[in-house]
């Protein structure tokens, strides 16, 4: 690849506009459900779901949910989407509180990561 297309492709990635929001897994067996952040909606839910299959997500409950119930006891959703303007802006802070307004809708929800 030459070095006008590295740059044109990096161009484009660092201007792209992921999709962020609140991601949750319900567990169908018991009602709990679990909503985590993302600054990138497909990726965070990808990245959950090798931790959760290899046995190394950091919530030890979510995991011993998981190897009980399997991928099939498990609903993966989108929450909410948050709206922002400018990609490059750290958003962390917004996309916690819409967390915790989601986590207020939801007596069984807890976060995904402690």
């Amino acid at each position: 690849m030459d070095q006008a297309r590295k740059k044109e492709l990096l161009t484009a990635y660092r201007q792209r506009r992921p999709e962020m929001g609140v991601i949750g897994l319900r567990c169908r067996a018991t009602g709990e459900t679990f909503l985590g952040t993302a600054t990138d909606i497909p990726a965070a839910m990808n990245s959950i779901r090798v931790k959760l299959e290899s046995g190394f997500h950091p919530n030890r409950h979510l995991l011993e949910l998981w190897k009980r119930e399997g991928a099939e006891g498990f609903e993966f959703f989108v929450a909410d989407r948050l709206e922002y303007e400018d990609p490059l802006e750290d958003h962390r802070e917004e996309l916690e509180t819409l967390r915790e307004l989601c986590m207020d809708q939801d007596p069984l929800a807890r976060k995904i990561w402690k």
